[in-house]
């Protein structure tokens, strides 16, 4: 599947803004980015297994809380990290 990558992880991609990942799940997916490019699964998720509170995750344009939640193949995966200001 077709991973878009916010420009706040670019630094763990090389770069890209999209790469390509596999998983039948969000979890499977962040694992499998993370094996390809240590350090960005971290930036992403906490260390109680939980989405960081910046970052958003969305499937299509479905946002994502669980990631357990099913992807399929065909499915693309938004990573971005959440805007804040005052």
């Amino acid at each position: 599947m077709i991973v878009h990558v916010g420009s706040v992880l670019h630094a763990y991609t090389g770069g890209k803004s999209e790469v390509e990942a596999s998983g039948r799940s969000v979890r499977a997916v962040l694992t499998d980015l993370e094996r390809r490019f240590p350090g960005l699964r971290f930036r992403v998720i906490d260390e109680q297994e939980r989405i960081r509170p910046h970052m958003r995750i969305f499937v299509g344009n479905r946002p994502v809380s669980d990631l357990a939640s099913a992807v399929k193949a065909e499915d693309e995966l938004h990573i971005l990290g959440a805007l804040s200001g005052g």
